[in-house]
C-alpha cells in the first residue's frame, strides 16, 4: 500500500489536506500579479533543484507583493520545518482556530505537516522568505534527519532540533544578523545564473540555523513533550483513518503505518479512542455507511457496504443493526 501521509484529514472540518501545492501563488505568479524568486523540488514552484543541490530542501526563496492581491494560501501542510521571515508588510498566519498578525522582523517556524494557513482570506502586501526543509519524518514521535550538509556541532543540532520539534510558539522576533542571512539568501537565488549558488546557500542555512538557536534560546521558550510522543502520531493517523475507510486494514498494517509495535500502537489506540482499533475502524464504517445511505437514496446496500470496506452484505447488515439497532434498508426509509 502506499505511504497514508502526505495527507491529513481533519474530523472537525470533515476535509482532507495534503502537502502544499501553492496553486494559488503559483497561478498568480504566472499572471505576473508579483515577484517570486525560489529555487524548489516537488510540487512547489520556482526553478527546478537537480539532485545534487541542496539536498532536502523543498523550496527556499522570497516572494515581493506590492499590489493588493485575491488569493491566499489556504489550509495545508509541508513535508518539512518551515520557516518564514517577513522583511516589509504584514500578514495573517493561522495555525487551526488560532490568528497571528505576522509583522516586520517577524520569524514563523511550523514542524511538518502542521496544518496552517496564510492570507485571511487574502495575503497582504508583503515580502516575505522561507525556507521548507525535509528533515526526512512522517509522523511526530520519529527522529528527525538533517541533511549531511548541516554541519552544526551536534550538541548545538540536538538542542535545536529539541527545541523546534517541542516548540508551539509559531512566531518569533529576528535580529539583525538573522535578518541579513534571510536577506543575502534572496540575494544568492536572485543571481543563481551568475554565480555558484549550491555552496553559497549552504552555507548560509548553516549560519542561519545556528542564528536561530540563540533566538530560540533567549526567548525563553516553553517545550511540550506531547508533541513528539507516540500517543500523538497515534491520535493523527486515527484522524487520517476516517478519509481511508474503504482499505483493507488490519491491526498489523495500522501499526506499520505508524512505525509502532501492535501492543503499543493498541494501547495509545484504546487511550484516545476507548476502543480497540477494530472495533474504531468498524464504527467509523459504519459512520460512513449511515452517511451514505442517507445521502444517495439510489445507491444499492452493497454498494455501500464495499465503499465503506466491509467484505461481505451479511457482515456489514449485522453490524449495522447492531450499532443503529435498524436495518440499512430501514435506517434509509426512516
Amino acid at each position: 500500500m502506499n505511504p497514508i501521509i502526505p495527507k491529513y484529514y481533519d474530523p472537525i472540518e470533515k476535509r482532507t489536506y495534503e502537502a502544499d501545492s501553492c496553486m494559488p501563488l503559483r497561478q498568480a505568479w504566472n499572471n505576473d500579479e508579483f515577484e517570486l524568486t525560489t529555487l524548489a523540488r516537488g510540487t512547489y514552484p520556482g526553478k527546478r533543484l537537480k539532485n545534487d543541490e541542496l539536498e532536502g530542501i523543498k523550496s527556499i526563496g522570497f516572494w515581493d507583493i506590492k499590489k493588493l492581491q485575491n488569493w491566499g494560501l489556504e489550509w495545508h501542510t509541508n513535508e518539512g520545518i518551515e520557516i518564514c521571515f517577513l522583511e516589509n508588510g504584514s500578514l495573517d498566519f493561522l495555525l487551526r482556530d488560532n490568528l497571528v498578525k505576522v509583522q516586520t522582523n517577524d520569524i514563523t517556524i511550523t514542524r511538518p505537516w502542521i496544518i496552517h494557513k496564510l492570507g485571511n482570506p487574502n495575503v497582504n502586501l508583503s515580502k516575505l522568505y522561507w525556507l521548507i526543509l525535509d528533515v526526512n519524518v512522517r509522523y511526530p514521535h520519529q527522529q528527525w534527519e538533517w541533511p549531511d550538509w548541516i554541519v552544526l556541532n551536534p550538541k548545538d543540532l540536538d538542542e535545536l532540533t529539541l527545541k523546534l520539534r517541542q516548540n508551539e510558539q509559531p512566531v518569533l522576533k529576528a535580529n539583525r544578523e538573522f535578518r541579513n542571512c534571510f536577506i543575502e539568501m534572496g540575494r544568492i537565488i536572485k543571481q543563481e545564473n551568475k554565480i555558484k549558488y549550491d555552496s553559497r546557500l549552504k552555507v548560509q542555512i548553516n549560519n542561519l540555523l545556528i542564528l536561530l538557536l540563540e533566538i530560540l534560546n533567549e526567548g525563553n521558550i516553553v517545550l511540550d513533550q506531547s508533541l513528539i510522543e507516540s500517543k500523538r502520531t497515534v491520535e493523527l493517523f486515527l484522524n487520517v483513518l476516517e478519509s481511508k475507510t474503504d482499505e483493507d486494514w488490519t491491526v498489523i498494517k495500522m501499526a506499520e503505518y505508524c512505525h509502532l509495535g501492535v501492543t503499543r500502537f493498541t494501547h495509545y489506540c484504546k487511550e484516545v479512542t476507548n476502543c480497540s482499533p477494530m472495533e474504531y475502524l468498524n464504527k467509523l464504517r459504519l459512520r460512513q455507511a449511515a452517511k451514505l445511505l442517507g445521502e444517495n437514496p439510489a445507491l444499492p446496500v452493497i454498494d455501500v457496504a464495499f465503499m465503506c470496506g466491509f467484505s461481505s452484505t451479511q457482515y456489514f447488515n449485522f453490524a449495522f443493526k447492531k450499532h443503529f439497532s435498524i436495518s440499512p434498508n430501514k435506517f434509509r426509509k426512516k
